[in-house]
């Protein structure tokens, strides 16, 4: 394995004061400059001739796998990328150094964990793997997330005499579009610790493990060994029944070689996350379902990337349309755009530790203030809502800061249960389950109401003329859906009383339901474009051809054929033998042609 260097990104060090100042003067985040190292293939590995393709099985599953150094006089600075052809532009890679580091004032000492998401830069080609595109319709839409990169990060800090500034700072960072936030850390879990003690050829080795791996086909259990172990994982798919866990349990005889069974691959500890706030926590789902400006405060990045996690994940399977950052530093490349007090604050999740946030942020409408999480088995302090005015800084008390007036009556049943759960110890697993199901019921009640209306304007099928273009859906209305809640409302299926009309006119403007709509509106037209495709196989077209002139017979062979490349390229819900009868027809037709004509046709290929 040769070494090769790379142009990397050198950052400069300075305390949460200095990046304050920064902050505050509006600098730009210091340039890419530094030399990297690249790890890079043996040139004589007998001649594999895989080229690029040996990577596909690696990047179905990670864009690449960076470390992320320190250098007293470059500041952080990426150090290794692998494998050796990964693009990141400066941009990302900047973004990655800075997002890699705990806050100076954090004082992570030892091993810490955390997670952080970032736009991948515009005019990036997105090269996605070729069998990603095919299954990506079976991903529940909240998995869905192609324009973000994800970062797990593996941070190490522990005491070093020998180097000058007394302390060995390192990240091992994987870089995804996957959001499989569980998953991605228990991999690092497993390698990073070896990584530290064994360097590159640890970390090649790894890489390697991951490029055998099958890819992550929704609905498919796979095994997944790397480095000795072996995980099993389920990869959800759009079909399970929301708040299942779908992965098959082990089995004595079939599964001995298996090390690690995860539930989970995206989910977080729930209750964890909202153990200090679980009084709340109907007044943050209304939050979180209205994409309302929210900053969480914390004193660690790991704390803050696992809270914006949990409150994202609390409207599943509803997804979270606005941007959230797990992680979030003043030298992000939107820090401007976030924290500028010209206009409104935006629609956002954002998690902090600096200090310089709650001065920053401080006209931000709704602020959680947390401190240390617990171990499991360990509750803390129930916080208040309290006043925005009463927080001055990030030391302030831990609180829900928001003058925010919930629509709907706070449930004491869930209180009550999670209470009982506290007092008698229950495990922490536990818990998050009944807090999971207590957010699927909540958000289910409340999404039924729209689904049902939307629905109603589908057009009947049969509407649908094989030789007319596929019906529009009728326009949705706001005020006859709401007409539509007296009858068949979430009264039907919660206990929960309040303002639920409100909190519907409330939602109709909101990033999320923009969001939802279009993906439904979406979904529905690819399934009127399915009938459609349908009706016209049902018809006799060569007969129709019979009464027809070439010219028009020409013009049905050409939008038959674009019939097929749209449903290809969009994958739209036809049944694989409606396909096949098309093609039957288009053959058919083209036979039926003179000779010169079949040639022409014959060309333009798909048959």
């Amino acid at each position: 394995m040769a070494l090769r260097g790379l142009a990397g990104s050198g950052l400069s060090s300075r305390g949460p004061l200095d990046e304050a100042e920064a902050g505050a003067e509006g600098h730009e985040a210091p340039a890419v400059v530094a030399a990297g190292v690249v790890l890079q293939d043996d040139e004589e590995d007998e001649g594999r001739g895989r080229g690029l393709l040996r990577w596909d099985g690696f990047s179905a599953w990670l864009h690449c796998v960076c470390v992320v150094g320190f250098d007293l006089e470059l500041g952080q600075a990426v150090e290794v990328i692998y494998p050796q052809h990964s693009k990141l532009t400066d941009k990302e890679k900047t973004n990655i150094c800075y997002l890699s580091f705990p806050d100076s004032n954090s004082g992570c000492l030892g091993d810490t964990q955390f997670c952080f998401r970032f736009r991948q830069s515009s005019g990036r080609r997105v090269s996605l793997h070729c069998l990603l595109d095919q299954f990506d319709k079976d991903l529940p839409v909240y998995l869905k997330d192609p324009a973000y990169f994800y970062g797990y990060v593996y941070f190490r800090q522990v005491r070093d005499k020998t180097l000058k500034r007394g302390y060995f700072q390192k990240s091992l960072v994987l870089i995804s579009k996957l959001p499989y936030i569980h998953f991605f850390h228990t991999v690092l879990k497993q390698i990073a610790p070896e990584y530290f003690e064994k360097s590159e050829p640890y970390l090649e080795a790894a890489c390697n493990d991951v490029d055998r791996w099958p890819a992550p086909v929704p609905g498919k259990t796979l095994h997944l060994p790397i480095m000795g172990v072996v995980m099993k994982v389920r990869i959800p798919t759009c079909h399970d029944k929301p708040g299942t866990t779908q992965i098959v349990q082990l089995t004595q005889q079939a599964d001995t070689h298996i090390s690690v069974i995860l539930p989970t691959v995206h989910e977080v500890d729930l209750f964890r996350c909202f153990c200090p706030v679980f009084l709340h926590s109907q007044m943050l789902w209304e939050l979180v379902l209205l994409g309302e400006p929210l900053v969480v405060m914390a004193p660690s990045p790991s704390e803050s990337s696992e809270t914006v996690l949990a409150l994202v994940n609390c409207i599943s399977p509803l997804k979270y349309f606005s941007d959230f950052r797990p992680y979030f530093t003043i030298h992000d490349s939107e820090f401007k755009e976030y924290t500028t007090h010209t206009q409104a604050p935006p629609s956002v999740i954002l998690g902090v530790t600096n200090p310089f946030f709650a001065k920053t942020l401080q006209h931000w409408p709704h602020i959680i203030r947390i401190g240390d999480l617990k171990p499991a088995g360990e509750i803390p302090k129930q916080v208040k809502v309290k006043k925005l005015k009463n927080l001055k800084t990030l030391d302030s008390k831990p609180g829900v800061y928001t003058s925010y007036k919930p629509y709907l009556n706070r449930d004491e049943e869930i209180i009550k249960q999670l209470q009982k759960g506290v007092q008698q110890k229950r495990p922490s697993e536990a818990q998050s389950v009944i807090l999971r199901r207590y957010f699927l019921e909540l958000t289910q009640s409340f999404i039924i109401p729209l689904e049902r209306y939307v629905a109603s304007l589908m057009p009947l099928q049969k509407s649908i003329s094989p030789w007319k273009s596929p019906p529009q859906l009728r326009q949705f209305l706001p005020e006859e859906f709401m007409k539509t809640l007296e009858k068949t409302g979430p009264q039907l299926t919660s206990r929960i009383k309040g303002d639920w009309i409100g909190l519907y006119r409330h939602f109709l403007k909101s990033p999320n339901f923009d969001g939802w709509f279009k993906t439904r509106r979406k979904e529905m037209t690819q399934k009127l474009e399915a009938l459609h495709l349908e009706a016209l196989c049902e018809e006799d077209l060569l007969l129709w051809t019979q009464k027809h002139t070439e010219v028009e017979t020409v013009d049905l062979v050409l939008k038959l054929k674009n019939k097929l490349l749209q449903a290809d390229r969009e994958h739209l819900p036809v049944k694989p033998d409606t396909m096949e009868k098309l093609r039957t027809h288009i053959d058919a037709i083209i036979l039926a042609l003179p000779d010169d004509l079949q040639g022409i046709l014959l060309k333009t290929g798909m048959t």
